[in-house]
């Protein structure tokens, strides 16, 4: 099958590359010239394990192809996916103006048989506003589907080919059958295709992502409350999570959740919410608890200093908002470096591959560490913020040596309180008592 991907962002990157892993012939269209000549180069604008050698191995068969020629990229098209970005307004709704942009640009060109495919995070009725763009612009009615994703960054790829569903909001079966041979690859193992109306299929995409959040943020605030009842939650989680009603996906406490998704689509429901007069309680709950938790780390280094950061060395391991990612979008580590440095303190960050993206916000406010070890030289406590597989296992006598103060601050919980006691350390972690 013929594809364009319109957008090669995180989403539309992993969608072009995996169906063209597929077989299918895919053209990636995007206005930012300096990242299209990259990717033509086989330069990889983001961190992802295992997208760069999937990207290189098409291109190089001729199936993966990068352009910001608008008119060959869609006329030959026979499904067109976008997979711009809907970023929150101030208000938290869904800023739609790329949306809107590349639906006019792309208007001319299409082919009267096309599928026009939502692959971006959008409102409940975007599908509908899409139809109707299109034929103003068009004078015909043309094929409009949705078809949210729901990859973890990190884990991207192997969602994408072994997703665990695949949901489609269409308005005819004959549309339904384009997507579901399109990803008839990927649902070999028997994993259900769900097909729906567009509205539906919309809003289970941020129904899902707002549940998760809900998890992460019920599971934070109970973790502060053991903190106070001489409760772990650890045991408390293991006591909850075998039931089966609940299990244990994302009851992992820590300094709350972050990313692309989940903060920007809890917003954008809430305010979809408040706009057909439902007030959004839930939600909003969620939201500020997230937004607390953010806090909690750097509360409890400033209790730990007596209130005074001004002069103390302290060292980050952890940027990015979870493992196997750069992506520091509405990163807990932000909100933590923030506190650190309005205090007036010395902070030394390391992260295997979002540091980059920092400096690019902190410039020279921050020393940028060439290890995790090199990070703790003289620093007179660590704090935790990102759960990387090099964090999990360390040298604890080499780290006792490097800092100044054997203290730890980890916002996820990676170490055992009684083992930390046992080695010498100060250990505070999230939900569990001070260890030292």
């Amino acid at each position: 099958m013929r594809i364009a991907v319109v957008g090669t962002g995180y989403v539309g990157l992993v969608t072009g590359t995996c169906f063209a892993n597929s077989g299918n012939t895919v053209t990636c269209l995007d206005i930012n010239a300096e990242k299209i000549a990259r990717l033509n180069r086989g330069e990889i604008p983001i961190y992802e394990p295992g997208l760069e050698e999937l990207v290189v191995r098409n291109a190089k068969a001729g199936r993966l192809l990068f352009t910001t020629d608008t008119a060959a990229a869609i006329q030959a098209a026979q499904v067109i996916f976008l997979a711009v970005g809907t970023p929150p307004s101030a208000d938290g709704s869904a800023d739609l103006s790329s949306l809107w942009k590349v639906v006019d640009s792309i208007a001319q060109y299409l082919d009267p048989e096309a599928v026009v495919v939502t692959k971006s995070t959008v409102p409940v009725g975007s599908c509908a506003g899409i139809e109707a763009r299109l034929k103003e612009r068009t004078g015909r009615d043309c094929r409009v589907a949705s078809n949210p994703e729901f990859l973890k960054e990190g884990a991207a790829i192997e969602d994408f080919q072994k997703p665990d569903r695949v949901v489609v909001g269409v308005r005819s079966a004959a549309v339904g059958e384009i997507l579901r041979s399109l990803y008839k690859p990927f649902l070999r193992t028997e994993h259900p295709f769900l097909v729906m109306s567009p509205e539906s299929s919309e809003m289970t995409k941020y129904v899902a992502n707002s549940l998760l959040a809900t998890k992460i943020s019920f599971i934070n605030e109970v973790a502060n409350l053991c903190e106070r009842m001489e409760a772990d939650i650890d045991d408390v989680r293991r006591g909850i999570g075998h039931d089966k009603r609940i299990g244990f996906a994302f009851l992992f406490p820590g300094v709350g959740y972050g990313g692309s998704c989940f903060p920007k689509d809890v917003q954008a429901l809430a305010a979809m919410a408040r706009d057909k007069g439902v007030a959004p309680r839930i939600l909003t709950a969620v939201h500020e608890t997230n937004l607390a938790q953010k806090q909690v780390l750097g509360e409890k280094i400033v209790a730990h200093f007596g209130g005074q950061l001004a002069g103390r060395r302290i060292a980050v391991w952890g940027l990015a908002f979870k493992p196997r990612t750069d992506d520091i979008r509405d990163a807990p580590s932000l909100d933590l470096l923030d506190q650190l440095l309005a205090g007036g303190a010395q902070v030394t960050v390391y992260d295997p591959e979002a540091m980059a993206h920092v400096r690019a916000i902190h410039g020279d406010r921050l020393t940028y560490a060439a290890g995790a070890m090199e990070a703790l030289d003289g620093a007179e406590c660590l704090a935790i913020v990102t759960e990387w597989g090099d964090f999990r296992h360390p040298d604890f006598d080499e780290m006792a040596r490097r800092l100044r103060s054997p203290t730890i601050f980890d916002g996820r919980n990676l170490y055992l309180p009684a083992e930390m006691r046992s080695r010498g350390f100060v250990y505070h972690s999230i939900g569990r008592e001070a260890a030292g």
